[in-house]
């Protein structure tokens, strides 16, 4: 049995983004963990719209798109203005102009450049290599090799084979014809469909998303759900909403959706690096509060602001520590942002660092005295079990996922309530023998998942009779 991997998600995604979002850095820690699992039965593959097919890619391909994502060095600390945090240059400006534009005329959009792209590497390897294209058609298919037909980006029409999987782990929502092209590969091939949800936010809850992308995303479903045999899930919260809802989307589900243990941590190798701290983390100033996720209406940073707002209002000023935002400036935050560049930013009480590396969100992480996750609604909650990942107290929300992924070890409290956050905050600012008790307990009791337990429970999942059996 061959899983095929299909990633062409991420290469969309790398047009318009300088770094990985959780699901992208997910689901490149699973593709790493089932390689690992499996050496030789996990491979990988792009849509070829010219041919309306899928074509093997090699995994070198997707680890070098996604180390140029997660590992290039980020602009200079942003001091609390994010104009000055944001890339330089004609390639970032853009990036940023693509990413803000609407769902429904930036997906196509995305699809117009992609098959320019397409057509052109086409006609240059029809005119390159026709003889090793014939030399393929000759070629019996039992006798060709696999890593030269993956180097030579082959058909998966003709090289899946019955019990096959198809493993969709990624975020393919710029297709809103992806079910049909699911059929057809399936049709050819008699290859199986495996999908990987992580939340249905776009239908659940529609108000933190622009109209384009509910659109999208709900033809997407609607498209996808019926070619798909079996269903995954990243939380037992995203696993609910999806029996919940699938009959809203017309669908009734071929069986229960299994929930995954999700890993902790983006690759604790990094994380554990001795290097000089990164320039940018270095400038923030010592015992700052980090909030890591897309700066966008549903991770709540308006909350945050309000917080540190009353905290400012009710206590000395030194005694409140900077609260640093890290991550990119999403969607449905220009109000936010305006309030922030009105008041400079809480007099630089906040500070926003723009697209952090893998190394400097390692840095980030190391060097906070505790961490927030005031998210309205999430699939899992990535950036909690990082933070315990690094032995440090996250004062999350209590809604969706979020305590499935913090457990006993963080202070919760509900994501619409503002003066409970900031009693929360007060209590972990003044009081810090509770959070080093916290902390203390998080060392002794956190036990952080590796990714080897997804992959395992993703292929148990999958092959429930072998797993058995062993």
């Amino acid at each position: 049995m061959t899983f095929w991997i299909d990633v062409e998600d991420l290469f969309e995604y790398a047009l318009v983004n300088r770094r990985p979002s959780g699901i992208q850095r997910l689901s490149y820690e699973l593709y790493r963990a089932l390689l690992a699992e499996r050496p030789g039965q996990i491979a990988f593959c792009r849509h070829d719209r010219i041919r309306d097919t899928m074509r093997a890619v090699p995994w070198s391909e997707v680890e070098a798109l996604f180390r140029v994502l997660s590992h290039a060095e980020g602009p200079n600390p942003s001091g609390g203005v994010p104009a000055a945090a944001r890339p330089p240059g004609r390639s970032g400006a853009v990036r940023r102009l693509a990413s803000r534009l609407p769902a429904d005329i930036r997906l196509p959009l995305g699809e117009a450049v992609r098959s320019q792209g397409s057509a052109l590497r086409a006609g240059l390897r029809a005119g390159g290599g026709a003889l090793a294209a014939l030399r393929r058609i000759l070629r019996p298919a039992a006798t060709r090799l696999p890593d030269q037909a993956v180097a030579e980006g082959g058909d998966l029409k003709a090289l899946a084979r019955p019990g096959d999987t198809l493993l969709i782990l990624g975020s393919p929502w710029f297709r809103t014809d992806y079910g049909a092209l699911l059929g057809r590969m399936k049709a050819a091939s008699g290859i199986s469909v495996a999908l990987l949800v992580y939340d249905l936010i776009p239908v659940a809850r529609p108000e933190f998303c622009d109209p384009g992308l509910v659109r999208t995303f709900r033809a997407w479903m609607e498209s996808t759900l019926p070619a798909v045999d079996r269903f995954f899930a990243i939380s037992r919260a995203s696993a609910a909403d999806l029996e919940r809802l699938a009959p809203c989307l017309g669908f009734r589900l071929p069986g229960p959706v299994m929930a995954l243990p999700v890993g902790s941590g983006f690759g604790q190798e990094q994380a554990g690096g001795s290097g000089p701290t990164p320039p940018r983390v270095a400038a923030l100033p010592p015992g700052y509060a980090l909030l890591v996720s897309t700066v966008e209406a549903r991770k709540n940073h308006l909350m945050a602001f309000r917080a540190w707002r009353r905290l400012l209002d009710t206590m000395p000023e030194e005694e409140v520590p900077t609260l640093v935002f890290a991550g990119r400036v999403g969607w449905m935050v220009a109000d936010l942002m305006q309030q922030l560049e009105n008041c400079g930013w809480l007099a630089g009480k906040v500070v926003l660092v723009e697209d952090p590396s893998d190394t400097e969100l390692a840095a980030l992480y190391a060097g906070c005295r505790f961490t927030l996750f005031p998210s309205h609604y999430e699939g899992w909650g990535l950036p909690v079990t990082e933070s315990l990942a690094f032995g440090k107290v996250c004062i999350a929300s209590s809604a969706t996922s979020i305590p499935e992924a913090g457990g006993p070890f963080c202070l919760y409290h509900d994501p619409d309530d503002v003066p409970e956050a900031v009693a929360l905050l007060r209590r972990a600012i003044s009081r810090p023998e509770e959070i080093a008790g916290l902390e203390a307990r998080i060392g002794r009791e956190f036990q952080p998942v590796p990714w080897s337990a997804t992959a395992r429970a993703l292929l148990a999942g999958i092959e429930p009779a072998t797993s058995a059996a062993a």
